[in-house]
């Protein structure tokens, strides 16, 4: 019995030996980070919302740290490639990318994906979006509620755009037609530019059009802004009611922009990344620019990011499942 206690004593010192080693080299990992140029993934073509604020970030993030940080557009399969590229890339806080809202909504989309969710680690969301319900000016509509009567007194006769199959903006136009029971068709356009322009251009009898792209729009006297996705009233919009105001819940989700590394890099790291970014987004100048693009600043720490991807990956894909919205 002595022998089996002594053997026990020596697993589980040699157990806190090691664990306290880890930790100390994690920690010393994260001091000595970052010592070389980052990588920063940007899983969509250069020029969009996504590349912009990559490059607005890392701009700072590298004059702040005195190392280069590189964007780097791979833009393929709805973002897969890059999502996948970075999951599968080495845990040392090198490789980052900067995700958005489909992260968490392709799982429920599509079956065969080629990394899964936990092979990520979130580290900050920098900003949030919002969808904005739009109809025509000339329609003389004035409320959502007036919207809905009409779709309801001319089933299947009206459309809506959204600015791509299985973006936000198709899983917004699908659930409201469960909410309100209407029948509507649905059209998608390449991007939330070619959408606004076809609203704009009288070809839309409603849409759900991104804040950051309508945002050069919404004082426009062709259209009228009807609701607002998300929790609150979006800053640049204040007379704008929220969908649940307007009389529909569960649209409170809102799109994000947020930044991740390999799921199994030291937390030291991840932390020191996720201070520092959120550190760049409250900079009076970068909250600025953000909110000039459309978009509500944030700046969040890993602990306050992660829960919100598990909220937001159960609520997209209720509504996947509802819809039965299928990309394979």
């Amino acid at each position: 019995m002595q022998n089996r206690r002594s053997a026990l004593g020596r697993v589980l010192t040699t157990a806190a030996c090691t664990a306290l080693v880890l930790a100390t080299g994690s920690a010393l990992a994260a001091d000595h980070y970052p010592s070389k140029p980052i990588r920063l993934v940007v899983p969509y073509p250069a020029g969009g919302g996504t590349d912009i604020i990559a490059r607005l970030m890392g701009t700072q993030l590298s004059q702040r740290w005195g190392q280069p940080v590189i964007v780097d557009n791979k833009p393929g399969a709805s973002g897969m490639m890059g999502n996948d590229l970075v999951a599968k890339a080495p845990a040392d806080g090198y490789t980052v990318l900067l995700g958005i809202t489909a992260l968490v909504q392709i799982p429920a989309l599509y079956k065969k994906v080629p990394y899964q969710l936990s092979d990520l680690a979130p580290v900050s969301q920098a900003a949030k979006s919002a969808d904005l319900v739009f109809v025509p000016r000339s329609a003389g509509i004035t409320s959502l509620q007036q919207f809905v009567a009409k779709a309801k007194a001319q089933p299947g006769k009206l459309n809506y755009g959204s600015y791509g199959n299985a973006t936000s903006s198709h899983l917004h136009g699908e659930q409201l037609k469960l909410k309100a029971g209407i029948d509507m068709v649905h059209v998608p356009y390449q991007g939330s530019g070619p959408e606004m322009a076809a609203m704009l251009g009288g070809q839309l009898e409603s849409a759900f059009i991104d804040a950051a792209a309508a945002y050069p729009h919404i004082k426009s006297d062709k259209v009228s802004i009807l609701a607002v996705t998300g929790s609150q009233r979006h800053p640049a919009l204040p007379d704008v009611p929220t969908m649940a105001e307007a009389g529909y819940s569960g649209f409170e989700a809102n799109g994000w922009f947020g930044y991740f590394v390999p799921a199994s890099t030291p937390q030291p790291i991840v932390d020191k990344l996720g201070n520092e970014l959120a550190a760049i987004v409250r900079m009076p100048e970068i909250s600025k620019r953000l909110l000039d693009m459309g978009l509500i600043p944030v700046g969040s720490t890993p602990a306050e990011f992660k829960p919100l991807l598990a909220r937001d990956a159960a609520h997209w894909k209720s509504i996947v499942d509802a819809a039965k919205i299928s990309m394979d």
